[in-house]
């Protein structure tokens, strides 16, 4: 097979077509839509009179895999547009599509399967049919869908399916996807308790319940500490401010995402914070600064609000409201290696501790061939980008460049994650800034004496606390490390005759800071059967052995059966693995 042929994605783009040639062979009336690759696929829009449902995919797989075993050739040729408004006279979508096409003055390709099928496309296609591996393929899905996105446009029906280069390739897909759902945190937030979503309160203000708020807790309180340890202090900031602090910033102009203002009589318009970095300008602006002073380290795990559109929302990973561990570092040049080498260390704690160890970075800098859409002095974007790479490379950590996907106002980091089914997060991100210390005004005084803008550092280990919790509880799939669990230690006394023994040992782990509870309801083998559910690390079992010896039975819920432990040993073992955020 050549390489063109071994293409992934002509080959997703090849089963597109093949989709429509499907389709139009049992409704030869259909309307074509368009059909591009996805992430592990591809789909195709259809205007059809008939209602598809789930046994047309069969169908259509079947007639697929027909098309495929004929070998058909796939060859594309340029067209002008009067040869294309004839060929597709009876597709008024393509025609709309051609007449934008020739508007905009771009060449007009068709791709035709053999002598049996054409479809207007840019291209990027196997040679021949049967190039495409039969069996590495399924059709998934129905849904909805409005041409162009517009819900002024007809409703289209979308079919979406998979492609892989090999069958085992397609299982293993599938036989992650599975997995993914059982590990959906939108599912195991509701089954365990952790957080709900309400169309009460509204789409994507998610509401946490008790061990959901223990859990986040845990987080950010973790972050906190560590980043007091290194000296980072705490500020606060309100979640409201007036239009003009966006003015300045350059957000009310270009951002999208502000929630409409308050109006409220008599004053300014308000707006509710979409992000926290105008905030640390401008308290840092309220008070003069020497570079004795710098570096300044200030953090706030705060929540902001974004106006994002319904359709995007998903459980707490794309959320409305979400809580930023933000930190702004107001710095000298000559700091920025000291304090950014010092945050790659703190990323590097904190993912540990959470067992994310798989994870790669994306150095962001300028697009060499348009420097101008970029602010700044030119000698500090240079050595800014040189500092980040070399700082990754004496980590010797897996890094790849970013070419002009840096900000407009300097280079940054952005940390990409594996989870345990091998997906990838954007989580962490360090962000250099050399336009808000301008725009605000903010400055310092140099050695001499002379009045200088800080450079800027934005830093996020977390991202969002919503987001961070969803991708956790799908990385553990809801069975957390010990030290991580919103409870802990479940004791179940036989019957009620040992409850006293129960609360004496639920006593003595509190007074540990061990979070534990007592469930004397039903039956002992549907409690130990519900606390599995909850998948709670421990249960200990006491009855009257237990009672008697001063000993516990107990359960993990990985490991399984450990039998009888004394009281004591237990406690002291869950202290050292808590202690060790053991994963």
């Amino acid at each position: 097979m050549s390489k063109k042929e071994d293409n992934l994605e002509y080959i997703r783009h090849s089963l597109a077509h093949l989709l429509a040639f499907a389709v139009l062979k049992k409704f030869p009336d259909t309307q074509l839509g368009i059909g591009p690759i996805i992430e592990n696929g591809f789909y195709y829009d259809f205007l059809l009179t008939e209602k598809l449902e789930p046994t047309h995919l069969r169908e259509f797989e079947n007639e697929m895999r027909s098309i495929i075993k004929k070998g058909l050739i796939i060859e594309g040729h340029e067209i002008t547009p009067k040869e294309a408004k004839n060929l597709f006279k009876n597709q008024p979508f393509k025609l709309e599509l051609i007449k934008e096409l020739e508007e905009n003055k771009e060449t007009l390709t068709v791709y035709n399967t053999g002598d049996e099928f054409t479809d207007l496309c840019k291209g990027g296609h196997v040679e021949n049919t049967k190039d495409i591996d039969p069996d590495a393929f399924t059709l998934t899905t129905i849904a909805g869908a409005y041409w162009k996105g517009s819900e002024k446009n007809p409703q289209l029906q979308r079919i979406y399916g998979l492609a892989f280069k090999t069958k085992k390739d397609l299982e293993y897909h599938i036989a992650l996807a599975e997995e993914a759902k059982k590990r959906d945190h939108r599912k195991l937030g509701k089954e365990l308790e952790l957080f709900v979503s309400s169309d009460d309160i509204g789409p994507g203000l998610p509401l946490f319940y008790p061990k959901g708020a223990i859990l986040r807790r845990i987080v950010e309180q973790f972050v906190i500490e560590l980043q007091e340890k290194h000296k980072y202090e705490p500020i606060w900031i309100p979640h409201i401010t007036k239009g003009d602090l966006y003015r300045t910033s350059g957000h009310l102009e270009k951002y999208d995402a502000l929630f409409p203002p308050m109006k409220l009589k008599d004053e300014a318009d308000y707006y509710i914070k979409p992000m926290n970095c105008p905030h640390f300008m401008t308290l840092y602006k309220s008070t003069p600064h020497s570079y004795r002073e710098l570096p300044i380290r200030w953090t706030a795990i705060t929540t902001n609000y974004r106006y994002e559109k319904s359709g995007e929302l998903s459980g707490l990973t794309r959320v409305r409201a979400l809580t930023q561990d933000d930190c702004h570092v107001f710095a000298t040049k000559d700091q920025i290696r000291d304090e950014i080498n010092l945050m790659l260390t703190m990323i590097n704690e904190v993912y540990r501790a959470f067992g994310l160890n798989d994870f790669r970075v994306r150095i962001s800098i300028r697009d060499q061939r348009d420097k101008e859409k970029y602010i700044g002095d030119e000698e500090v974007w240079n050595e800014s980008e040189k500092t980040l790479e070399n700082l990754i490379k004496e980590r010797d950590w897996n890094y790849e460049i970013g070419e002009g996907e840096a900000a407009f106002y300097g280079p940054k980091l952005d940390f990409i994650f594996k989870d345990v089914l091998g997906r990838d997060w954007q989580l962490s991100t360090i962000q250099l800034d050399m336009n808000l210390p301008k725009r605000f005004d903010l400055e310092y005084i140099d050695s001499s004496s002379k009045k200088q803008h800080p450079i800027v550092i934005h830093r996020a280990i977390l991202g969002s606390t919503e987001r961070f919790l969803g991708i956790l509880i799908e990385h553990f799939g809801g069975a957390f490390p010990l030290w991580l669990a919103p409870i802990q230690v479940s004791v179940l006394p036989v019957s009620d005759t040992y409850l006293p023994y129960a609360e004496k040992a639920k006593t003595l782990l509190i007074e540990k800071n061990i979070r534990v509870k007592i469930d004397s309801s039903e039956t002992l083998g549907k409690r130990i059967r519900n606390s599995e559910l909850k998948k709670i690390p421990y249960i200990l079992v006491v009855g009257e052995k237990e009672e008697k010896n001063g000993t516990v039975n107990s359960r993990h819920y990985k490991r399984g059966q450990e039998g009888e432990i004394a009281f004591d040993t237990l406690s002291a073992t869950l202290e050292r693995e808590i202690s060790a955020k053991t994963i």
